[in-house]
């Protein structure tokens, strides 16, 4: 029989069956009717527990078939039978550990969906502008092309080349995030200053449009932050806002300190932002119906990100007088 190949149940059987002759014979020791006695009971015994053993390893055995089956892919765990106590605590922590395993396995799956949906993106928003860049070379290339048309390839060119160096530094940014190896050197900064800086970039092509920027921010103002990462956060949003206002608007930047937060809000005059972006409007590689034709989607992701790392908030919203409003806070410890 298989039961009694088991070691722990031969050594139980032996050690039980050397008690049991030494009990029966000191039995029959004192008397006939002792002895026969003393031999029913350790039968009597001797039949009750190894009849519970068996069906305790009876179980156990399904129990260990159930969990072969989760190993195999087979997730759907039928443990409501065990009701005995040991049996009944340790399916139940099974039964806990398999829907543990089910959660993590969705979450890997939707993790390499997601990965896929992103290197497809990647690739899609590389491809572009590499393809332009592959044309514009052949233009170039050609021996007749006069030098008007030479020197307009050539800027369009540089301009491509920017977007693809851009798009790559930050993927990579991003990927640090993903990848939580971001460091934040947290120091307390002048807040007009970085605003000040992130505007530096875009104050020409604003210049070029006929755009407007206003900062309202107090000169002692400051931010206990990561300068060089919240300066990257506030510049996108403010190209955000360059690109979605018209020529002859303007870009306004508030900043207000409190006991609470300090906080930094950008507005803009443009049509503001659809009512079906709203709840997307951060999230990556996601593009309005009114965004710019070069417009990627990993911008304002990426601020958000930065934001959020150092322990701070952003949200979007459209104005009272429309324009998109984009209001950045980082909350004060509370002692």
């Amino acid at each position: 029989m298989g039961f009694f190949r088991n070691p722990e149940i031969k050594k139980t059987a032996i050690i039980w069956g050397i008690f049991s002759a030494a009990a029966v014979a000191a039995a029959f020791g004192a008397g006939r009717r002792c002895g026969f006695t003393a031999l029913a009971l350790c039968l009597a015994y001797s039949a009750a527990h190894f009849a519970v053993t068996y069906k305790r390893y009876k179980h156990i055995a399904k129990l260990g078939a159930e969990v072969d089956k989760v190993l195999h892919g087979d997730v759907r765990l039928e443990l409501s039978e065990f009701d005995e106590g040991e049996l009944n605590i340790l399916s139940n922590e099974i039964h806990k550990m398999t829907l543990r395993l089910g959660e993590q396995a969705d979450r890997l799956a939707a993790d390499k969906e997601y990965l896929a949906d992103s290197i497809a993106d990647i690739s899609h928003q590389i491809r572009t502008p590499l393809t332009s860049v592959s044309l514009l070379t052949e233009f170039l290339s050609e021996p007749e092309l006069d030098k008007e048309r030479r020197i307009k390839y050539v800027k369009e060119l540089f301009e491509l080349l920017d977007r693809i160096d851009w798009l790559i530094n930050t993927l990579l940014k991003m990927s640090k995030f993903d990848a939580g190896t971001v460091y934040f050197d947290r120091r307390e900064t002048n807040v007009l200053k970085l605003v000040k800086r992130a505007y530096e970039p875009i104050a020409i092509p604003m210049e070029l449009r006929g755009q407007c920027f206003e900062a309202d921010i107090p000169e002692d103002m400051t931010l206990d932050c990561d300068a060089r990462w919240t300066m990257e956060a506030v510049e996108n949003i403010l190209k955000n806002c360059m690109e979605h206002t018209p020529e002859g608007g303007s870009l306004t930047v508030k900043g207000e300190d409190n006991a609470v937060y300090t906080s930094i809000t950008i507005s803009d005059t443009g049509n503001g932002i659809r009512r079906e972006d709203l709840p997307n409007i951060f999230k990556r590689f996601y593009k309005g119906k009114d965004s710019a034709s070069g417009s990627v989607g990993i911008g304002l992701a990426l601020s958000r990100m930065i934001i959020s790392g150092q322990g701070g908030s952003i949200k979007a919203y459209n104005g009272r007088n429309g324009g998109a409003v984009f209001e950045i806070k980082f909350y004060k410890s509370v002692v």
